[in-house]
């Protein structure tokens, strides 16, 4: 069952299908995850374009995704609602830049980028509760990726 608020979005709106991550965040259950989750593919679809250009990629939906997260949330009337995951989608891309080939590093990714979502350790956390509206939205995601970012790349330079 979809909850009221949510409702009051615009699925045939290209902005709110992206912020909601095709439906994924409206998951019962971990949106955030699944939101993470719808990630993946679009990461794999992506991860044969050169580095400088799949940080290109994440660049534009980073600023797309400011629109995108605050178009929902104007809609459905409350800051930074669980079911808004556009921002998922890009704090697992920079967790992803130049990580290996493999379904062991997509799962290591996963794992990393969600611990630091939802822990929110400082600065995340600080950031999260301090800047709002769609910026907000992306800015403690894309804190989260780069942290799991530097985890993944030590990983690597370890066990690669």
């Amino acid at each position: 069952m979809i909850k009221p608020e949510l409702k009051r979005l615009n699925l045939k709106n290209p902005l709110h299908l992206l912020a909601v991550g095709f439906g994924a965040g409206f998951s019962p259950w971990a949106p955030g995850t699944m939101g993470t989750l719808v990630a993946i593919p679009l990461y794999l679809l992506a991860s044969g374009l050169s580095t400088p250009w799949f940080i290109a990629l994440l660049v534009l939906g980073f600023l797309a995704g400011i629109r995108i997260c605050q178009s929902a949330t104007d809609a459905i009337g409350m800051p930074d609602h669980g079911a808004i995951v556009w921002d998922e989608v890009i704090g697992f891309g920079i967790t992803m830049i130049a990580a290996p080939a493999g379904w062991e590093w997509l799962l290591a990714g996963l794992a990393l980028f969600r611990l630091f979502d939802v822990l929110k350790p400082w600065p995340i956390s600080w950031f999260d509760r301090r800047i709002h509206g769609g910026l907000g939205i992306m800015l403690d995601d894309v804190i989260a990726g780069f942290f799991a970012l530097f985890c993944m790349q030590l990983l690597a330079h370890w066990l690669v």
